[in-house]
């Protein structure tokens, strides 16, 4: 399978969005995320400083820490980088303007969604990370990364070849659906967990962390029970997979959105139950924006696929 230069950009800027929530989750894990407290500079500098005596006069010493401030700031240039991807990606996409005129607008949306993700991101600085800003800038980081999973299918779909059955393919795209909306709503309550999470650990009197879930109030549990509904669609999903014997992609793609179903659960039963580890957080967070992406990527191959 031979790619061209807008498909293999395109492709390496969705890995590369996905990396960046990476990096944004081990900024949260680390409690980095106010680790430059202004935007776009880095403690009014361009390139931060290192240690204290480099700390311009103007910012307060209790609010550096050297490691806060690095890890934040990587985040920062991986964003540039994203934005410079995305920028190319979109330039690239002119060769799509009149023969698939979706993949030139789909890619103009990432464009503009990217510009409005930075100033957003300045937002969430600004505001100290304001409850709901963060949520909001999930959000959009999600709906950039389907708009290019859009724009990359778009290009390549004619190099994938998809049969499937008129019945089934009603059935599993119809349950994608489903399961692809409950697991948006899903991001959005554990985004609002987290931020209630973020609230108990910065207080004058710290909890001991195996309390912190406890104490964030409802949307806890709301977050914890409504796992059931995406779990019932999963298992769903794997019976529809069974049942009509389903091979090739739609397979391999129907099994990989049951596993991380299930793999999401599994971590956050984890989370709860050992005290909320760095690490089950990071993965929590990046395997929710891989599994919307592989339930979305299957919606979009399942539309695709000829009866």
């Amino acid at each position: 399978m031979k790619l061209n230069a807008f498909q293999k950009t395109a492709i390496t800027t969705v890995a590369a969005t996905l990396f960046l929530i990476l990096v944004g989750g081990l900024v949260r894990a680390a409690g980095a995320g106010l680790g430059c407290p202004d935007w776009p500079k880095c403690f009014g500098m361009w390139i931060p400083p290192t240690s204290l005596a480099d700390l311009p006069s103007q910012f307060n010493e209790s609010q550096f820490n050297v490691y806060n401030t690095w890890i934040e700031y990587v985040n920062r240039l991986v964003g540039v980088l994203i934005g410079l991807l995305i920028t190319i990606t979109f330039l690239l996409s002119f060769r799509y303007r009149k023969t698939k005129p979706t993949v030139f607008y789909s890619s103009f949306a990432a464009f503009v969604l990217v510009l409005f993700q930075g100033w957003l991101g300045g937002v969430v600085v600004k505001t100290g990370l304001h409850a709901g800003m963060i949520t909001i800038h999930m959000l959009v980081a999600m709906v950039i990364i389907a708009t290019l999973l859009y724009a990359t299918y778009e290009a390549t779909s004619d190099l994938l070849k998809i049969r499937i059955e008129e019945q089934f393919k009603e059935k599993i795209l119809w349950t994608m659906w489903v399961l692809f909306g409950l697991s948006m709503v899903q991001l959005v309550l554990g985004t609002q967990v987290r931020e209630a999470v973020d609230v108990i650990k910065n207080a004058v009197e710290v909890l001991p962390r195996g309390m912190w879930l406890e104490s964030v109030g409802t949307i806890f549990p709301v977050h914890r029970s409504f796992s059931w509904l995406v779990v019932f669609a999963g298992a769903f999903l794997f019976y529809l997979l069974k049942k009509y014997r389903a091979e090739g992609l739609v397979l391999k793609l129907g099994q990989w959105n049951v596993a991380l179903v299930f793999l999401q659960v599994l971590i956050g039963v984890g989370m709860y139950y050992l005290d909320m580890p760095r690490i089950l957080q990071v993965l929590h967070l990046v395997g929710m924006a891989v599994m919307i992406c592989t339930q979305f990527l299957m919606i979009l191959v399942l539309r695709k696929g000829e009866v």
